[in-house]
């Protein structure tokens, strides 16, 4: 099982600690490091600002999302990366949630999700491929622009750059099974967003009988090296909280969903409650401490080396760490040597 570092994405601003943080991860022997996007930093800059002070460690979007850029711009930007860090682009894509596509992106949040998904990624690989002229007969994404508010003068265009590699690691954030079942066919391997070790029966029937090799599986982990476990769990609570009660809507909300199919319906929906009430401290508080331990690495180190080893045990491929200190790094990288 790799490591990476998980940076997410910024709040008010950068943290002038980031780029230190990441090149000792690197230095400890992390594979990975990846940034997110939300409503506020992209995901790419970021990153190609990590490239030039790093040289081994990979660079990944954790995620970038579709609904900001057209499928030729997501793959004009890993095109552009992979070749200034000799090909060390992992390609993170995600579709969001209607609310940050529709009230952040101005676009529609596409009626067959999986359909969108698959063509997006589809274009993607054209683009990289470099095989010929790109065209797709698509419902979303189609190639030319054919509509009837078009000039109809489009055309099929081949890159004018070639690319380093003629094929980037496409990785799919996906939390509801036919889209994780959609990820397993399509893509190279999958972000899943809660995992627990001791509940992967949540996700057996979607993935199959058995994933193709090489397949990345790649949760993101909060990891906390502490004495207080209860205390430990607050950041990991405060996030499920944000989550679960406020990046959705009251009838769809994704995270919510998946969290009830975890085991933990009721408590979902007495987190959005209380979100959306506008009394986000108790949301926090409402979130269970067995979901959250179950989903993150918090503790002394001995704790944190018994609880590895579950991950381990499972199809998990890549553990991306959400931590911010160095010695929870430093912890985790000797416990996974």
């Amino acid at each position: 099982m790799r490591l990476g570092l998980a940076l997410g994405y910024w709040g008010r601003g950068p943290d002038p600690g980031q780029l230190a943080l990441v090149r000792e991860a690197e230095r400890l022997g992390y594979d990975s490091v990846w940034t997110a996007e939300a409503w506020g930093s992209d995901a790419f800059t970021p990153l190609t600002w990590i490239a030039a002070h790093t040289s081994r460690i990979r660079l990944g979007t954790a995620v970038a999302q579709m609904a900001s850029r057209s499928p030729t711009t997501t793959a004009m930007h890993a095109l552009t990366l992979d070749h200034l860090s000799g090909g060390r682009v992992l390609l993170g894509l995600g579709l969001s949630g209607p609310q940050v596509v529709e009230g952040w992106y101005g676009r529609p949040f596409p009626k067959s999700p999986l359909t969108a998904t698959r063509e997006y990624v589809d274009v993607v690989r054209q683009v990289i491929a470099r095989q010929g002229p790109v065209a797709l007969d698509g419902r979303f994404h189609p190639l030319p622009y054919g509509g009837d508010d078009g000039t109809g003068l489009g055309k099929p265009l081949k890159s004018i750059t070639h690319p380093l590699r003629t094929r980037v690691p496409v990785l799919l954030g996906a939390e509801g099974p036919r889209n994780i079942a959609q990820t397993a066919r399509i893509a190279d391997g999958w972000l899943p967003l809660y995992w627990s070790p001791t509940r992967t029966d949540v996700y057996e029937a979607a993935l199959g009988a058995g994933l193709r090799p090489g397949f990345m599986v790649a949760p993101l982990v909060r990891a906390t090296l502490c004495v207080d476990v209860a205390e430990g769990l607050l950041p990991v609570k405060a996030m499920l909280g944000f989550y679960i009660g406020g990046m959705g809507h009251s009838a769809r909300n994704f995270h919510a969903d998946l969290m009830g199919r975890m085991g933990y319906e009721e408590e979902a929906r007495h987190i959005q409650e209380l979100f959306l009430a506008g009394r986000r401290e108790e949301a926090v508080l409402a979130v269970p401490d067995a979901f959250a331990d179950d989903i993150s690495l918090v503790g002394p180190r001995e704790r944190i080396a018994e609880r590895l080893d579950a991950w381990r045990k499972g199809p998990v491929t890549d553990l991306l760490v959400l931590a911010r200190d160095p010695g929870t790094l430093r912890v985790l990288a000797e416990l996974n040597a």
